[in-house]
């Protein structure tokens, strides 16, 4: 195979690379309309955004190895909202944005640790 010619991926890997994006925007606006927009004044926490914007380019350019880090960023963003949880329908979203990108990165990268598996031994002896 040829460097120029492109391997296809599964449409269901594609599929977690989209949500684990999806969900970390989600978590990164959610972040920010939470301490900047939506209590009386703006609050410094909204630093706790920074971190997250961090792996957004990798996970757009399928490094395997932000998807496995990203999946331990997430538990003190879960932790948050589990511990804010009687305020109401914020910390339900965080909790479930954390969750939802913890499962997407899980399973993205085990889908891929597959497919590999696969293409190796699928492959001629030379």
């Amino acid at each position: 195979m040829q460097a120029s010619e492109a391997v296809p991926v599964p449409p269901v890997v594609e599929a977690t690379r989209w949500i684990a994006v999806a969900s970390l925007l989600g978590l990164i606006v959610l972040g920010l309309a939470w301490e900047l927009w939506l209590p009386p004044k703006p609050s410094l926490w909204v630093l706790k955004v920074l971190p997250l914007c961090i792996p957004v380019a990798g996970l757009l350019k399928r490094r395997m190895y932000t998807y496995r880090w990203v999946s331990l960023l997430v538990w003190p963003y879960f932790m948050e909202g589990v511990v804010r949880a009687r305020e109401g329908l914020l910390p339900a979203l965080e909790i479930a944005l954390s969750l939802s990108l913890f499962i997407a990165c899980a399973v993205h990268v085990r889908l891929r640790l597959r497919n590999a598996k696969h293409d190796r031994t699928d492959r001629p002896a030379a």
